[in-house]
């Protein structure tokens, strides 16, 4: 029998002043079994990040050809694609293939193997974007199944904030798109 997705409710607050996006988002968050908290809390990150009304979560480590988080158009074609982790050369190059933007969040302790491998290919794809997030273990004492979160985003730095816990957060951007 298959384990079933356990749901999370968050309520975002988000507050972007570098891109003047101010915003009250209600989010049901779906963590596969064998996605961790700490993925999950990357994801929401990833979605602060960008928040728009019409970026939505993917159905996530279920599928492998779906983003984490996209961002469609009018017509329903992804305008922008957001992976979490750590993801393959081959499932980039599909997206960027698919979508204007891409951008991958990518965490953890690999990530400087990863870069070292991927890197020098991955520099060919135009479309793509490369963030590096420190410190997202600390994002896991925010995790709860139900969040109110405060995200302030201010000169390239996060703050999330939730009850009585404050993260910091200075992502690093390995690749700058270059697409138009």
């Amino acid at each position: 029998m298959a384990l079933k997705s356990t749901i999370f409710k968050a309520s975002l607050h988000v507050a972007d002043v570098d891109r003047g996006h101010y915003g009250d988002h209600a989010l049901t968050l779906a963590r596969h079994p064998s996605e961790t908290d700490e993925r999950m809390m990357v994801r929401l990150l990833a979605f602060a990040l960008n928040a728009d009304d019409a970026l939505a979560f993917g159905r996530g480590l279920s599928s492998d050809d779906e983003p984490a988080l996209a961002r469609k158009d009018l017509t329903g074609a992804i305008d922008t694609w957001i992976e979490v982790g750590l993801p393959d050369e081959k499932l980039l190059r599909r997206a960027c293939g698919r979508a204007r933007r891409v951008v991958v969040y990518a965490y953890g302790t690999g990530v400087d193997v990863w870069w070292r491998k991927s890197g020098a290919d991955l520099a060919r794809l135009d479309r793509l974007e490369v963030v590096q997030v420190p410190a997202t273990a600390a994002l896991t004492d925010l995790a709860a199944r139900t969040m109110a979160l405060q995200c302030t985003i201010q000169e390239g730095h996060v703050w999330m904030s939730g009850d009585d816990r404050t993260v910091e957060i200075v992502p690093t951007l390995l690749k700058a798109s270059r697409a138009p």
